[in-house]
């Protein structure tokens, strides 16, 4: 009986010092309508699909060009296109969207941030804007996304882009970083509900990112305060808490759309491999490695990446017969 009176005693201090920690260290909440004063204005839009979900986007470029829409990853947002969207916008319209419990798109009702839920979100937008078959691109967790957008949903793709894509397995030991790693440790994720300090997300982005002078301050802010917007925090503590799921690595040799691969040589979160994997199931498609650049070649190397994708969109002409 000592024992467990004494037990519980431990619990307590424990819990006691913890909360004390969590009052102490806490990061507060971003009201919404501060963030959207701040990072949605300009070309930034909001559009309420079938399933309740008020889905913020841009919609740049050429408004008669050939569609491109593009998925960012885990814990970004559509902020990471900016610089595809001006290489590319004289040609192409450009269609940047925020993914559910991301950017100033945040909690959406059901709660549904698993894979399977993101790529019917991406149809219900993309059959919202009435859009014609379309090119679809996407980072990380986007590139997964769309990988399974691909798989379900052929007739509605023009092409296929994919950036260091997740969904296929690896050899290599993965490096996520400090962040990553602690959103999926039981207890200390429910932690990070609350705080979430800033440096997490300047060594987050150094760990992604192959030269690290191209980590901002204010590239930090961005992400810092994106994450801190009100509900997000508990959306992401769902995503991190659904099983990793194997569709897009059982399905991807289903994959018919024309494909480009893109990947930095340098990525750690998701390693080269991961690319030659789909390059390896993926019919025909087209696999470029950058070297000294790591997980975010449309920041990185904006410009080459661009470059490579106009020319995947732009097939040359066949001469007459």
């Amino acid at each position: 009986m000592r024992f467990f009176r004494g037990l519980l005693i431990l619990v307590a201090i424990v819990a006691i010092l913890l909360a004390g920690a969590i009052a102490a260290f806490r990061d507060p909440d971003v009201p919404a309508a501060m963030l959207v004063a701040k990072y949605g204005q300009g070309a930034s839009q909001f559009i309420t699909v079938s399933s309740g979900a008020n889905v913020h986007f841009r919609d740049q470029g050429q408004r008669l060009g050939p569609v491109l829409v593009l998925l960012h990853g885990s814990n970004a947002s559509l902020h990471t296109w900016e610089p595809w969207v001006a290489a590319l916008g004289d040609k192409f319209r450009v269609i940047s969207i925020d993914l559910p419990g991301h950017g100033l798109t945040g909690p959406v009702p059901g709660d549904d941030y698993s894979q399977a839920g993101m790529t019917k979100f991406v149809y219900d937008f993309t059959a919202a804007l009435k859009l014609a078959p379309f090119a679809l691109a996407g980072n990380s967790m986007g590139g997964g996304v769309a990988a399974r957008f691909a798989i379900e949903h052929p007739e509605r793709l023009t092409n296929l882009i994919l950036v260091d894509a997740g969904g296929m397995p690896t050899a290599v030991e993965r490096d996520p970083g400090l962040g990553f790693r602690l959103a999926r440790m039981p207890v200390i994720q429910n932690i990070m509900l609350y705080v979430t300090p800033r440096s997490l997300f300047e060594d987050g982005l150094k760990q992604a990112i192959a030269d690290d002078t191209l980590v901002t301050p204010a590239m930090v802010d961005l992400y810092w305060e994106l994450n801190r917007r009100e509900g997000t925090r508990a959306a992401s503590l769902k995503r991190f808490q659904t099983p990793n799921e194997t569709y897009v690595q059982d399905n991807a040799a289903k994959i018919t759309t024309p494909t480009l691969i893109l990947w930095g040589a340098e990525d750690t979160l998701t390693p080269v491999d991961m690319g030659e994997a789909f390059a390896g199931a993926i019919k025909n498609a087209n696999l470029i490695v950058y070297d000294n650049v790591g997980h975010l070649p449309m920041e990185e190397v904006a410009d080459q990446s661009a470059r490579a994708v106009r020319e995947f969109l732009s097939p040359a002409p066949v001469a007459p017969s």
